[in-house]
């Protein structure tokens, strides 16, 4: 995957496949993305500026990026429902009326299943649409678990979840993830499969 080898991906994310979701559109603030602020509170704040990839990553942008940390139990903790993948790219800190736009290949028009790769604290609803579009809404449910005796780790309870599908169509086009309810969810990858 492309955030084990220190470099962005070239190109559109394909589909079917997995659009991740740390990888938007360049172009900034009000083009590639909408952000209640501008500083990213993952890259530069909660993560030390070192000269490392990791702790580094779009630091300069308004979406707020993160990693998946094996250390402490942070991440890697018996309250995942699934098992992230160490040092996976996510966006967090997310907040209603957020939005950020990811330009993507699709191989065949279709009805596609989505999965998300994703923390929540309370639920949340998102969405999802192509080129200005109809947009799909996905309810998103929360990961809190009242077992966990640490209460920042609520933010880390990993899940993958079959949100429900979209039609899409053929060729290049840019889908647009909003965040509409709650927030406060970290969102890893979008997994896109043709329906058969």
């Amino acid at each position: 995957m492309p955030y084990r080898d220190g470099r962005r991906p070239g190109g559109p994310q394909r589909i079917p496949g997995r659009l991740m979701c740390a990888y938007y559109d360049a172009g900034g603030e009000g083009i590639a993305y909408h952000d209640a602020d501008e500083i990213n509170k993952g890259s530069g704040t909660l993560n030390p500026v070192d000269g490392s990839y990791l702790h580094s990553f779009r630091i300069d942008e308004g979406v707020d990026t993160s990693y998946v940390k094996f250390r402490d139990s942070i991440d890697d903790n018996e309250f995942n429902l699934v098992m992230p993948e160490k040092d996976m790219l996510y966006v967090g800190w997310t907040v209603p009326g957020e939005w950020i736009c990811y330009t993507v290949s699709i191989e065949k028009s279709g009805v596609y299943t989505v999965e998300l790769m994703y923390t929540c604290k309370e639920g949340g609803r998102i969405s999802l649409e192509a080129d200005d579009g109809k947009a799909v809404a996905f309810e998103v449910d929360s990961t809190y678990d009242t077992a966990d005796p640490i209460d920042w780790r609520q933010w880390h309870h990993w899940n993958k979840a079959l949100l429900g599908e979209i039609d899409l169509p053929r060729g290049l086009h840019v889908l647009t993830l909003r965040t509409l309810e709650k927030g406060n969810m970290n969102y890893a990858y979008l997994e896109f499969k043709k329906k058969t």
